[in-house]
């Protein structure tokens, strides 16, 4: 089967399998905030073409417990001094940012930021929330990394990767690019000091979208940010009427597959379409955040309904701001449209 298929087909095939195995395995295991597992598995997945060695898997563990620790450290400054706080976490993500902005990998910025932001955040409100955070965060990065490693057995490269595309952005811009997407975070951020149970999906939108933000111009930010928002919760609502005809592990699973096969072949442009890889890769993200969400809800027995509305509702808000920050500080130079690290 290896052999008739081309590589983006087999990388459409390799997404959309290892997104599907990591979201049921994180529903069907328990494990706390199960959407982190098969968001964390779909950006190695789009970012990575290759398995994870021993020493990449040991670096990853490693960056996992800096993000971490880097979180609990801000925890007693944020309750303290909250004011010095918040400004450490901005200038922490102005950093991160501009890391990923000179070239470095996009898979430890985005640690770096939810350490940052979502550990700290817990831990301000219940340091027992913080450590249930931390282990939500260790699971799915150990699910995820097993996921890639199965994916890639399953369907495993045949030829070289391309190298990666530069991304246009002159060295002058990326402070002003590197600032809005602190400022596309920040506000989520404290959001979720004042109640971190309701917020914390929202900082992982807003990190998502942040990074979305880095690979664009103004001219490009509302299609982009505001349509991949929109597009997510539809395929959300679409999906979340599809799983209530049958409820299953299995279906949902199966779901997920259809659903990651039909946006991987346009993330791989096996079917063409005007928007960046980048459209495609944070509109199966908000789906996964927002789903995942409303099966905790029905679990929990609450209202789905209405708080998938508010949840959506404040997904778009972010999304609006985002794309406001991108047109208020878009660089000197415009940027080329692209994808996060999709090859």
């Amino acid at each position: 089967m290896h052999t008739e298929l081309n590589l983006p087909a087999r990388r459409a095939l390799r997404l959309a399998m290892g997104t599907a195995v990591s979201l049921s395995a994180s529903f069907g295991l328990g494990l706390p905030l199960p959407f982190l597992a098969p968001v964390l598995a779909l950006l190695l997945l789009a970012t990575l073409n290759r398995p994870l060695s021993f020493k990449a898997s040991v670096g990853l563990a490693l960056v996992a417990l800096l993000t971490t620790g880097i979180g609990l450290l801000l925890i007693p400054v944020l309750r303290y001094y909250p004011v010095s706080g918040v400004l450490m976490v901005g200038a922490c993500l102005f950093l991160s940012f501009g890391y990923g902005l000179r070239g470095g990998n996009n898979l430890i910025v985005t640690f770096l930021v939810i350490g940052l932001t979502m550990i700290s955040a817990a831990g301000v409100a219940s340091f027992d929330l913080a450590a249930i955070v931390i282990g939500a965060l260790v699971k799915a990065l150990l699910l995820a990394v097993l996921v890639l490693a199965l994916s890639h057995w399953l369907f495993p490269e045949r030829q070289a990767a391309a190298p990666a595309a530069a991304t246009g952005l002159a060295r002058n811009d990326v402070a002003s690019v590197a600032a809005r997407a602190t400022l596309i975070v920040l506000p989520t951020f404290l959001l979720a000091l004042v109640d971190p149970s309701s917020y914390l999906p929202i900082i992982l939108k807003a990190v998502s979208l942040g990074q979305q933000s880095t690979a664009l111009c103004a001219r490009n930010a509302a299609r982009e940010l505001i349509g991949s928002t929109l597009l997510g919760g539809l395929l959300a609502i679409l999906f979340w009427c599809a799983l209530s005809l049958f409820v299953h592990l299995w279906m949902f699973f199966l779901w997920m597959l259809l659903v990651g096969l039909v946006l991987a072949r346009k993330l791989y442009r096996l079917s063409p379409t005007p928007f960046t890889p980048g459209f495609w890769l944070n509109s199966l993200i908000t789906m996964i955040i927002l789903l995942g969400q409303s099966v905790q809800d029905s679990l929990a027995g609450k209202d789905v309904y209405t708080a998938f509305a508010v949840r959506l509702s404040l997904f778009i808000a972010v999304a609006l701001y985002a794309c406001l920050m991108v047109n208020l500080l878009a660089p000197r130079r415009a940027l080329a449209t692209g994808g996060q690290g999709v090859t």
